[in-house]
């Protein structure tokens, strides 16, 4: 049994642990109590994700008084350096290794399973969606103060690119369509590399496998996106014009204390930049209110930058301290609860008319997706902007794409009729 939590690096990497493991012949169940073999992937991010992880620790330490012979391993961001201190605080967890590290799980779990059998090598080969997530950099080092993936997941360490062309090439050959690559920067692919190489190069080779449909990649950090890559995302027609661009706050004395290394000037050329070269794109972001410091003034500076963008996908937190980060030891929490739910939920308020508007204005047009599956009567895909669509028909359509004419939209989804299929 597989518990995740968290970010889409998460969910990519507990998908290879999950195929990992059914090359060695062993079958996944619904629940952990029926499980012999637990993994929990774990985010801390947030305090309501580290206090959901907590949570699952209890129950299974619960479940393991039932099932001694349980072996339960832990793994994500809630693994710090200090194994030692975990192991103390939670005996009834067998391993733990730290995100992006699955080969030490693979050591650990031969071992334990050594007569199982299998072949660690088929780690693709099982059933694979339209859609899948493949990690191509790992860390971060940028030091954001209030962020803790850089303590948890270390420095940036990029995977060599003709490892990610193999997988992506195995993948395709397995039935996916597209292509997501992960980095908690993934605009810094390759810096590390010997010889250097970087995202726009990777999107290259990717855009000529056959059958491969669609590529998208995130996260972005808006002060590492050159002109290499948007020119890359104008020119590869198999690239989606649809950028991540956290901006987490609209306030210049803000991102200063969040040490982001880019001002709401910067930012917003690079949108021009990025509209300029692709007049079709969609932006989608982060944003963090109650920082500490963060006014009255400071929140409605970053109201007007939303209001200015015209974002399609807005992400907004209520900041919460994590432990070990700059912001945490360096900062006052002085934005009362109450202050930080309402900025939250003005926000939301906001980009839900905002995307109300930007939907609508898609009523009557033609739009391309790439089939994912079906959800009761009708089936459904994203646009190359990335957008959710269903639509009915009587024919699977799964893996292709398909033109639709959207009749009818919602601030999270457009409705419409299939009139042809591509390829």
């Amino acid at each position: 049994y597989i518990w995740t939590i968290g970010c889409q690096m998460n969910r990519a990497e507990s998908s290879e642990i999950g195929s990992y493991l059914a090359s060695l012949g062993i079958s996944r169940v619904n629940t952990a109590r029926e499980a012999d073999i637990v993994i929990l992937n774990t985010c801390v991010v947030r305090q309501n994700a580290e206090d959901k992880v907590i949570g699952m620790l209890g129950y299974l330490k619960g479940i393991k008084k039932d099932k001694p012979d349980m072996r339960i391993a832990l793994t994500g961001c809630f693994v710090d350096s200090d194994i030692q201190q975990l192991s103390k605080n939670y005996p009834h967890i067998n391993h733990f290794f730290r995100p992006g590290e699955n080969r030490d799980f693979e050591d650990w779990i031969c071992l334990e399973t050594i007569d199982a059998g299998g072949d660690p090598s088929s780690i693709f080969k099982s059933p694979t969606p339209v859609s899948v997530f493949i990690p191509i950099i790992q860390g971060c080092n940028n030091y954001c103060s209030y962020c803790i993936v850089p303590y948890r997941r270390g420095r940036e360490r990029s995977r060599p690119t003709n490892e990610i062309l193999n997988i992506a090439s195995e993948l395709v050959e397995n039935g996916a369509r597209e292509i997501v690559l992960l980095g908690q920067n993934v605009n810094a692919y390759g810096k590390d590399l010997d010889p250097k190489t970087d995202l726009a190069s990777l999107l290259s080779g990717l855009n000529d496998i056959d059958d491969l449909k669609r590529i998208r990649f995130l996260t972005n950090h808006p002060k590492d996106m050159g002109p290499d890559l948007i020119a890359a995302m104008a020119s590869l027609r198999k690239v989606c014009h649809h950028v991540c661009l956290p901006l987490q706050a609209g306030d210049d004395q803000i991102l200063r204390s969040m040490n982001r290394h880019y001002t709401v000037h910067d930012y917003r050329l690079l949108v021009e930049r990025l509209r300029s070269a692709m007049p079709d794109i969609a932006l989608s972001t982060d944003i963090i209110v109650g920082f500490p410091g963060e006014s009255e003034a400071h929140y409605l500076n970053t109201h007007q930058a939303i209001n200015d963008v015209q974002f399609d996908v807005v992400h907004v937190a209520a900041y919460s301290p994590r432990t070990g980060t700059l912001a945490s030891e360096k900062l006052i929490d002085d934005v009362p609860y109450d202050e930080k739910l309402r900025r939250l939920h003005d926000l939301e308020n906001l980009q839900t008319a905002i995307l109300s508007r930007i939907n609508q204005k898609l009523i009557g047009t033609v739009v391309e997706i790439l089939v994912e599956g079906k959800k009761g009567t009708k089936w459904y895909g994203r646009t190359y902007s990335d957008k959710l669509c269903f639509y009915e028909d009587s024919n699977d359509q799964t893996g292709m794409l398909v033109n639709i004419k959207v009749t009818s939209s919602s601030p999270w989804a457009l409705q419409g009729t299939a009139i042809s299929q591509t390829y």
